[in-house]
């Protein structure tokens, strides 16, 4: 059943709690962003509201760290990872402090809203600190454990949290593993290699490619530091094609991860970024509409896939 991965988010905080007693949820205005309501009704001492002052939030989260407390913070990834950069750098990265946080609505999420409220560079700053691991979970079941590896893990995370209901599209059994690039779809013809939730228009694209005689490789990126690169070197020394797909600045973001690796390890094949163009912003529309401006939707990724294997629609 589909659900909003913000939910699996804060049910699994629900079900922490019991036995983490000094975990603590600060938000900067965004209760309803976080969609925090059920934790909040449950542990009502547990939910700090700072207000619109998202570098107070850090500050804070940084001492009640060093007090013991395991703070997640959970609010807008525009304004955590851009207003209080500074703070996440020194106060929760260079002074290891044991915070969490919880970057929400990146991407497009935000729509019409438009630059000031888009987050397209939150991967690229992240990987520029040191000491903070970085995770982008992309459906519910993931979420959840993700979740649970963060709290209980001794050090600063930070994780990229959609606002996007979905499915599981993991199989049973599925473990997540800090460092694993993820198989979700078998292929030999082309790598197809994704951030996020954005797997499931990249698992649409590619069964209509199977159509068209393409067995395309899906793999999903849930964990960008640490990265272990053997399965995906793995499926491009395979395919020879790589296409790489994120709601992300092309500066900095998994196209960049996934081409240092192929220049790196001396690999030969041909290769496209599908993102938003480095140094630019992206129209302020409805998320579907500035999917579409740069191929993220299903359609784009099958066209961009047929021209990279010098292929038309008809085969």
């Amino acid at each position: 059943m589909a659900e909003e991965i913000r939910d699996s988010f804060v049910n699994e905080l629900r079900e922490i709690k019991k036995t983490n007693k000094e975990l603590v949820v600060l938000v900067s205005d965004s209760t309803s962003t976080c969609r925090i309501k059920p934790f909040l009704e449950d542990n009502p001492e547990a939910v700090i509201n700072v207000g619109i002052a998202e570098q107070n939030l850090i500050g804070m989260a940084a001492g009640m760290a060093l007090g013991g407390f395991t703070p997640v913070t959970a609010n807008a990834a525009p304004f955590l990872m851009g207003r209080s950069n500074e703070q996440v750098k020194n106060d929760i990265c260079y002074s290891e402090t044991n915070v969490k946080l919880v970057g929400l609505n990146p991407g497009f999420a935000y729509g019409s809203l438009g630059p000031t409220h888009h987050c397209l560079d939150d991967v690229s700053t992240a990987l520029s600190f040191g000491n903070i691991q970085v995770f982008v979970p992309s459906d519910p079941e993931e979420t959840r454990q993700i979740t649970r590896y963060a709290v209980n893990h001794i050090g600063p995370v930070y994780i990229r949290l959609d606002s996007y209901k979905a499915d599981n599209i993991h199989k049973d059994g599925y473990r997540f593993v800090p460092g694993e690039s993820v198989v979700i779809k078998e292929g030999s013809d082309l790598t197809i290699v994704v951030l996020g939730t954005m797997i499931h228009t990249a698992l649409t694209a590619a069964a209509e490619l199977e159509k068209q005689g393409v067995q395309a490789e899906v793999i999903s990126l849930p964990s960008i530091r640490p990265l272990q690169p053997e399965g995906i070197l793995q499926s491009i020394g395979k395919t020879g094609n790589v296409l790489t797909v994120e709601e992300h600045s092309l500066h900095g973001g998994i196209g960049s991860i996934v081409a240092e690796l192929v220049l790196e390890h001396g690999l030969s094949c041909k290769f496209k970024k599908l993102g938003v163009p480095a140094g630019s912003f992206a129209p302020a529309s409805p998320r579907s509409d500035i999917q579409e401006e740069y191929n993220l939707h299903s359609d784009g990724i099958i066209q961009e896939a047929l021209r990279l294997l010098n292929r038309t629609k008809n085969g």
